[in-house]
């Protein structure tokens, strides 16, 4: 051991050219690109033949590790460069000691270091290994340096002078120990939080396969609208905030009055609600099958393979492919399972990942609990609980207010799509995901004309307000989108993207 990093290296220097005159190969291990770059322009100034095999001679690495087995060979190395691959002995680097292996430092993890020991004696050839370390080094500046420093001092060592103790290995070892104790407790800690994200992913991730896959969608979307009834009837005890929910979400009449509603109790309100919005529901689904299914047949005759459908909630619209057999031979249905797909693909693809910015934001703020002796992790499950239901409860409401609503706004649009459809193979989706979701979630530009269902009671939009601009994107804002709605007291982050893309305004 010595005491500087400078004493350290004029001896690795002085201990590689000596074995060099030996006729022995050496390898070097360094355990940073920064310190294989420094050891090679002080070989350099000693005029020292040698190779750099780190991140930046990548392409050269299968070079280099075929000469490092050379005599006089002198190969620097960072710890996970050339792994996997043994170093080949030529006979006279044999004959003259076997592979030298020179460590400029020890590692944090004593598996390395035994890796980069490992390189010497492979296949029962010969080789030796030896570490030189400095008290200026990473691991000794944590652990134990003045101690041992006022014990050099005590023993009267002069500058320059090297130490060589039992002492000094088992206190490096148990340094080792210590980094390594640490490291393991943090990596279980970020398993411990990642559990509680890999539940969510799982239960979404199959959800999502489901409309992949389209085996499950249908009774998915039945599953989904009996659940977004029972939040209806039980989020709202009012019958005038009952019915204007049920409109907005529906967009459908309440099967009851308001008499028969105080009768009811919650069950037997859900129970009306969803026969009567199922049925709703089917019977749309059915007019927009039978309006497609003409279109389908003169692309048949016509030798087209694949018709374009625009679909339409009142409010956004948005294009769905599908293939013009499949649709005649389904009697319309093929239409339908296309919508459902694309749709629930695409708003649980655009919740999740604003789902995902706020379980961020939520990980860094438990953080601070520890102030108040209590356990992040603890409150960060309780917390996440609380996002994942208000988060399967968004995915929810917006993809059946979009499908029980989604009709096909004017079918003179179907047939030009369809005179415009190439023969023989089906159409290619001509839209990015990206563009996809925003058209659904934000409505085409005023290329298309917006279509308003005169069932539905008219909207009026607020307009925006005057944008603020904000420079601290965790500074929480209150935005307003150009559907009127607004969002109070989020951080500026998780709306950015909407306020970049002008479907959002920054109000407060």
């Amino acid at each position: 051991m010595y005491r500087t990093v400078r004493e350290k290296y004029n001896a690795v220097a002085e201990e590689i050219q000596e074995l060099v005159a030996s006729g022995r190969p050496v390898l070097v291990g360094t355990t940073s690109v920064e310190n294989s770059e420094l050891l090679s322009r002080l070989l350099t100034i000693r005029k020292i033949q040698h190779n750099v095999l780190n991140a930046k001679q990548h392409a050269r690495e299968a070079e280099i590790v075929a000469e490092a087995g050379q005599s006089g060979k002198v190969t620097i190395a960072t710890n996970m460069a050339g792994r996997g691959t043994d170093i080949k002995l030529s006979p006279e680097s044999k004959a003259a000691g076997g592979l030298a292996i020179i460590g400029t430092e020890r590692h944090e993890s004593r598996r390395v270091d035994r890796q980069l020991r490992g390189r010497a004696g492979r296949q029962g050839d010969v080789g030796s290994s030896q570490f030189f370390v400095s008290l200026e080094d990473n691991l000794m500046r944590l652990f134990g340096s003045d101690r041992i420093a006022k014990v050099m001092d005590r023993l009267g060592m002069e500058e320059g002078e090297v130490i060589q103790h039992s002492m000094i290995t088992s206190s490096i070892e148990r340094a080792q120990k210590k980094v390594e104790e640490n490291n393991f407790g943090i990596r279980k800690r970020l398993l411990e939080y990642d559990d509680v994200m890999n539940y969510q992913r799982n239960a979404i991730y199959k959800r999502r396969q489901n409309a992949l896959l389209g085996e499950r969608l249908s009774l998915d979307v039945v599953n989904i609208l009996f659940d977004v009834c029972r939040d209806i009837t039980t989020g709202y005890t009012s019958y005038d905030d009952f019915e204007l929910k049920t409109i907005e979400l529906l967009g459908m009449e309440p099967p009851f009055d308001a008499s028969a509603f105080n009768k009811l109790n919650a069950d037997q309100r859900t129970e009306q609600l969803f026969l009567a919005a199922e049925q709703h529901y089917k019977s749309k689904n059915e007019i927009i099958a039978s309006q497609v299914i003409q279109v389908a047949q003169e692309a048949k005759q016509h030798g087209y393979s694949g018709i374009q459908v625009p679909i339409s909630n009142g409010h956004m619209t948005t294009g769905i492919v599908v293939d013009a057999y499949k649709t005649i031979s389904s009697q319309g249905k093929e239409v339908v399972k296309e919508m459902e797909k694309f749709i629930t693909l695409s708003l649980i693809d655009q919740e999740w990942k604003e789902h995902l910015r706020e379980m961020d934001d939520l990980k860094q703020s438990v953080q601070n609990a520890v102030f108040e002796q209590k356990d992040p992790l603890l409150i960060y499950k309780f917390e996440s609980v609380n996002l994942f239901q208000r988060f399967v409860s968004r995915v929810n409401m917006d993809t059946i207010s979009f499908v029980i609503k989604a009709e096909i706004p004017a079918v003179q649009q179907t047939n030009q799509s369809a005179a415009k459809a190439p023969k023989e193979k089906a159409p290619k989706l001509q839209m990015s995901k990206d563009d996809a979701i925003s058209s659904l979630l934000g409505g085409l530009a005023g290329a298309q004309e917006e279509y308003h269902d005169p069932s539905t009671p008219s909207v009026e939009r607020a307009a925006p307000r005057q944008a603020i601009k904000i420079a601290d994107r965790n500074q929480r804002v209150t935005v307003q989108y150009v559907d009127g709605s607004i969002k109070e007291d989020v951080k500026y982050k998780t709306v950015e993207q909407d306020v970049e893309n002008g479907r959002a305004v920054v109000i407060a």
